[in-house]
């Protein structure tokens, strides 16, 4: 029983971080608290791919849904017993926690690639990708970022908002990481029988 509530917290606890994900990724649209770069395009490349909106968020806060129906002890009977609907229940789980261990893998990758690459922002050349040959040096040299001059505080707010994806996605990879072992723990060595026991006659 206490196994079964701590994945039913494991679950519940995917929300936030989702609901966070979609709200920072939307925040990136808007460098300097406006709507003109992304109107104009002078955007990162990486915003683009939704990873905050759609895999870590949206995706994340169906497959939790999913998931809290799953743990409901009231969920309809699929087998013939109660333990053996609880074992494929525990199985669907397992195999939806991994799809929320991929979707976070992808946003926390993609968010990693858009804070190494930087900004694309305004500079003495023209709208380009300023740090795109620095590796990342960028991040712990603040001398760079004078190169900058347009969206204003364009670096701080992509440091700032691409570090709090990757913070999310991570965790979210945690928690589905936990929702596998506790389940796979429940399905092998709890009391669910893994497969359906033949009628002995």
């Amino acid at each position: 029983m206490g196994l079964q509530k701590c994945g039913g917290c494991l679950s519940c606890l995917l929300i936030p971080p989702a609901f966070w994900s979609i709200v920072i990724n939307i925040l990136l649209y808007f460098p300097d608290g406006k709507s003109l770069y992304t109107s104009s395009n002078n955007l990162t490349n990486y915003v683009w791919y939704f990873e905050g909106i759609c895999f870590s968020g949206i995706m994340m806060l169906v497959l939790a849904v999913l998931l809290i129906i799953l743990d409901q002890d009231t969920f309809h009977k699929c087998c013939q017993n109660e333990s053996c609907t609880r074992s494929y229940r525990r199985f669907i789980s397992v195999v939806l926690a991994l799809l929320g261990i991929a979707f976070s893998g992808y946003s926390l990758i993609l968010s990693t690639l858009g804070l190494v690459q930087g900004p694309y922002c305004r500079t003495s050349a023209g709208w380009e990708y300023a740090f795109k040959d620095t590796a990342g040096r960028y991040l712990t040299d603040q001398t760079f970022w004078t190169q900058c001059s347009e969206p204003t505080y364009v670096v701080e707010w992509n440091i700032i908002l691409f570090s709090f994806l990757i913070a999310l996605s991570g965790l979210q990879i945690l928690i589905c990481f936990l929702k596998v072992i506790a389940e796979l723990k429940s399905i092998l060595c709890g009391t669910y029988p893994v497969f359906v026991q033949p009628a002995l006659i």
